[in-house]
């Protein structure tokens, strides 16, 4: 029985292999789609004009053009249409490109009819939910959660619009605190899933022996410990998003299981025989480089370019500009109300100093001070004397303003005519000094990751080296 909903309208089939189109063609008839197929991209661009299906299933290879132009001449003719890619194993890497420049999804020979159905169905419920373009007022808009107009950020706002429209798998970079789970959030939000579960793992939380299943489940007594069965993250967001945090720190063992996961859209939970077909977008994030994680074998390449289709790299806060008072302006009033005390905002020196520094910590950082602030102190406006005295490291404030006791215990020097990443190497160095080149403790001090600072140690080391 049908149970699609809308008019009926006709998927159009781009193969140049007769016996997959007779196949995929039977495999669509049987769920109830009236299908045409056509051999060649000429054959299938004549029939796209005729037709303008907003589903059309591409072959990657076509024996007269190839499957890029192909569907850049369609979308140029319909921007809206969900072009399903269709690809062998050995060129995923361009079908990535393809899901970069507006793919909806692309299938891996040889796919099973199921994959093939849901692929169909997850277009028609993106096209269903797909917003219509608006024109310049969206360039301009702010995307919940999120706050802050700087240029930087309107770029990532149109990316995640953009991207939450397809099923295109999204990785996610930047620095601790930046913001990347939001990110995955805003993906989720915007696009057809919205109403379905969205999941967060993070997997440098989990040791590695649970990982597997806290991602994919267990059955009672497959291991010590397993008193009932537990239903895994990836199950859990079925029909949903699966955000899957610090992918980096994945056991290699475990990115194989998730590679076939991808693959196949089935899942094997821990002690069981029979795999389970779910439907899940994956967005995953990382702080660290990840083709750097690829070059050094802690990654593995096949599982990084199935994931790696929509990057979307969440800029440091101290390269957003005044975005910084504009989120602090909202969190303090907002901390306010929790707190019951009476702030209303920055003053002047406040909004300058923020300007200036560096936030190693990002938004994360930013969040914490804000807090120790409001608790402490009552108001009506945020003060340089309020602030931790430790913040004013990275920056001399005038006499009158500064809390000069906190830089003359560092015994930084002069900091004046030095730049913003000097200063930033002479106090990271300088807490690796006074806790004995310890890492993980100047790290805790500075309030950052480790991996941050074990990540500005290396380039340094290279830029040294190099000079």
């Amino acid at each position: 029985m049908n149970t699609r909903t809308g008019s009926p309208e006709t998927i159009l089939l781009i193969e140049d292999t007769p016996s997959l189109q007779m196949i995929y063609k039977a495999a669509l008839t049987r769920a109830d789609y009236t299908v045409e197929t056509c051999g060649t991209a000429a054959s299938g661009l004549a029939a796209f004009r005729r037709l303008r299906s907003s589903v059309v299933l591409l072959d990657l290879m076509l024996p007269d053009r190839t499957g890029l132009e192909v569907m850049q001449e369609l979308m140029t003719m319909a921007p809206q249409t969900c072009v399903i890619v269709i690809t062998a194993n050995g060129s995923i890497n361009k079908a990535v490109e393809m899901m970069r420049a507006g793919a909806h999804e692309f299938l891996v020979k040889p796919f099973d009819d199921q994959r093939l159905i849901a692929a169909i169905e997850n277009a028609r419920r993106a096209l269903h939910h797909r917003p219509q373009v608006r024109g310049a007022e969206t360039a301009i808009q702010v995307l919940p959660p999120f706050i802050g107009h700087s240029p930087v950020m309107l770029a990532v706002y149109d990316k995640i619009r953009s991207v939450a429209r397809s099923m295109a798998s999204v990785f996610i970079t930047g620095e601790s605190g930046t913001g990347k789970e939001l990110c995955a959030e805003a993906v989720h939000q915007a696009s057809a899933r919205a109403a379905g579960p969205f999941v967060a793992l993070n997997c440098g939380a989990i040791p590695v022996d649970l990982l597997e299943s806290e991602v994919f489940g267990h059955l009672r007594g497959s291991f010590t410990g397993a008193i009932s069965d537990k239903l895994g993250a990836a199950a859990a967001a079925d029909g949903g998003t699966l955000f899957l945090d610090e992918i980096c720190e994945m056991d290699l063992n475990l990115q194989t299981k998730l590679l076939r996961f991808l693959q196949t859209s089935t899942i094997t939970p821990v002690g069981a025989t029979k795999p389970r077909k779910i439907n899940v977008r994956i967005i995953c994030a990382t702080n660290r480089n990840p083709l750097e994680e690829v070059r050094l074998g802690r990654f593995r390449e096949d599982l990084y370019y199935r994931l790696h289709v929509v990057p979307i790299h969440l800029p440091p806060l101290r390269d957003r500009g005044d975005d910084v008072n504009e989120i602090a302006q909202t969190l303090v009033v907002q901390m306010a109300r929790e707190e019951g005390h009476d702030f209303s905002g920055l003053s002047p020196r406040v909004r300058e100093l923020f300007r200036g520094l560096p936030w190693p910590g990002n938004v994360r950082q930013l969040i914490n001070v804000l807090r120790n602030v409001v608790v402490l102190n009552a108001g009506p406006l945020v003060t340089p004397e309020m602030l931790p005295p430790d913040l004013l490291v990275e920056r001399k404030m005038p006499a009158d303003e500064a809390v000069p006791e906190c830089l003359e215990r560092l015994e930084l020097g002069n900091l004046a005519g030095r730049t913003l990443a000097q200063i930033e190497r002479i106090a990271i160095e300088d807490a690796l000094s006074r806790h004995g080149g310890s890492v993980p403790k100047a790290a805790r001090e500075l309030d950052v990751s480790a991996s941050t600072l074990y990540r500005k140690l290396d380039a340094w080391s290279k830029a040294d080296a190099a000079t």
